[in-house]
């Protein structure tokens, strides 16, 4: 039986990027977040992060309700008062969200972080807001998909054409084995609205999926409050106190004594691809199953039915992406 990993501190003679050096003209991202200790994790890597444009923040009902995640979208970028201020878009508050069994995420969805409430006015819906920044900017920005893919495919439904001027997509979701952490076969994030995954997955779109077993290859030890910004910064603040509230709701109710950002990860796979293994697949989503609604399929056999339509991230460097995480969030204490 392997020991426990050695604690693993950066470099600090290696760039920010550990393998890919910037990219002189930043990459357009829309990041699509329903906050959530991990998503706000991954939201403050990006906004902060020199290699890419964070063009938009869209919110949608997930880990927390829909009027919570609009909240806490606009509480996140408010506080941490980026050098570029993304548009923000408001979740929709017509979707009904599965219960769920369990969460890490506090009542408010930040671990009880208590971010000053920000009230925007004439704020758009996020559906809306990814459209006009999609059409604007053809074929230049990755949409990043953090959580349920209810936005998506309501643009994808209202445009259909849109999807021909999507650059790149990246979806944090779906099991490549079918073991689930909302349900035995499902992610949260495909369960939650398994129609919407199955239309977006179903697009002729360049995109690809972060899956359950990947994200979860990246587990993080007590040892890396050590190694967080100083709180007296405000990312340094926020990050600690809702990395400290997950540790401990991780431990009580599931008795872990490591936590895993999957949306952090999922990032990553955006930023730094080199870091994963990945494959082309046929992939579809269950809908209608009893108890595989929500469900990845992922098709195996030999002469399958359907044309590939999109790649899966079958493994990564874990250290390298760890590093990935402690180097983003240590950029936007000092930004």
């Amino acid at each position: 039986m392997p020991g426990p990993r050695p604690k693993h501190t950066p470099d600090p003679s290696i760039e920010f990027s550990p393998r890919v050096s910037p990219p002189t003209t930043p990459r357009k991202v829309i990041i699509d977040v329903d906050p959530g200790v991990d998503d706000a994790i991954a939201l403050t890597m990006a906004l902060f992060d020199p290699r890419l444009e964070v063009v938009a923040v869209t919110a949608v009902g997930g880990n927390v309700p829909p009027e919570q995640a609009t909240a806490n979208v606009q509480a996140l970028v408010a506080y941490l008062d980026p050098p570029r201020l993304p548009r923000l878009g408001a979740a929709p508050d017509d979707v009904a969200l599965p219960a769920r069994p369990y969460s890490v995420h506090g009542s408010d969805g930040l671990g009880g972080v208590d971010l000053p409430r920000v009230n925007l006015h004439a704020g758009h819906a996020s559906e809306k807001v990814i459209w006009e920044c999609l059409r604007a900017h053809p074929r230049e920005i990755t949409f990043v998909a953090l959580g349920p893919l209810t936005n998506l495919a309501r643009v994808l439904q209202r445009d259909p054409s849109i999807a021909e001027v999507i650059g790149d997509l990246v979806i944090c979701g779906g099991t490549l084995h079918g073991c689930g952490n909302a349900t035995p076969t499902a992610d949260f994030n495909l369960y939650c609205d398994p129609a919407a995954a199955r239309h977006v997955i179903r697009e002729p779109v360049t995109k690809t999926l972060v899956p359950l077993e990947t994200t979860g290859q990246v587990l993080l030890g007590f040892d890396v409050l050590d190694q967080l910004p100083a709180e007296e910064s405000r990312a340094g603040a926020i990050v600690r106190g809702m990395l400290t509230h997950a540790f401990r709701a991780q431990r009580q109710i599931l008795g872990s004594e490591g936590i895993h950002l999957h949306d952090a990860v999922g990032l990553v796979a955006a930023t730094n691809p080199e870091l994963f293994e990945r494959t082309t697949v046929t992939a579809d989503v269950e809908v209608t199953g009893e108890l595989t609604s929500g469900m990845l399929v992922i098709d195996r056999r030999q002469i399958r039915r359907g044309r590939p339509n999109a790649d899966v991230l079958t493994g990564c460097d874990a250290a390298a992406v760890q590093d990935c995480v402690l180097r983003g969030l240590a950029a936007a204490a000092t930004t």
